[in-house]
């Protein structure tokens, strides 16, 4: 692999890649992350795309994948925020907020990979049940407390900063 033709390869298509992925999501931040992300993949994977017959369709497929993704993890971010009590969505502007991710990492590790799997990777609760060993009931249990938690700690988070 030569630096310089994967450097060639990175100026011709990243302006392409970034306004496929501004098409897509409508962000140009993250339009910019999203081609990022991709042509970093294509750096690790260069000996192997550079090969293909279409190289450049490969980093559309591979940015498309990850925009599908990061639209997934956004609604299910949504729905997350849907079941918090109104008083404490308010604290919350955007689903994808550090104010969110903080929140959730600031949970208890079994009410975060609870939260994780249920909300960012759909997993029903007796699906969250079996992965982790423990009831249903306490997997039920456990999205309860979280939302309490979540709820409080956005709320405060609002108060502090409103």
């Amino acid at each position: 692999m030569t630096i310089r033709e994967f450097d060639e390869f990175f100026r011709s298509e990243q302006p392409r890649l970034v306004a496929l992925g501004l098409a897509l999501s409508g962000n140009l931040d993250s339009a910019r992350d999203l081609a990022q992300e991709t042509l970093t993949r294509a750096y690790r994977n260069w000996s192997r795309v550079r090969e293909m017959e279409c190289p450049e369709g490969w980093l559309r497929r591979v940015l498309t994948n990850l925009a599908i993704d990061e639209h997934r993890r956004a609604g299910k971010e949504r729905m997350v925020i849907a079941r918090l009590p109104p008083s404490s969505t308010s604290a919350v502007l955007e689903p994808a907020s550090d104010a969110w991710w903080r929140a959730v990492r600031e949970l208890p590790p079994r009410q975060r990979r609870v939260v994780a799997l249920y909300y960012l990777e759909d997993c029903s609760t007796k699906t969250v049940s079996t992965m982790l060993k423990i009831t249903q009931g306490t997997v039920k249990a456990t999205l309860a407390a979280a939302r309490r938690k979540l709820a409080e700690s956005l709320k405060d988070s609002e108060d502090h900063n409103g």
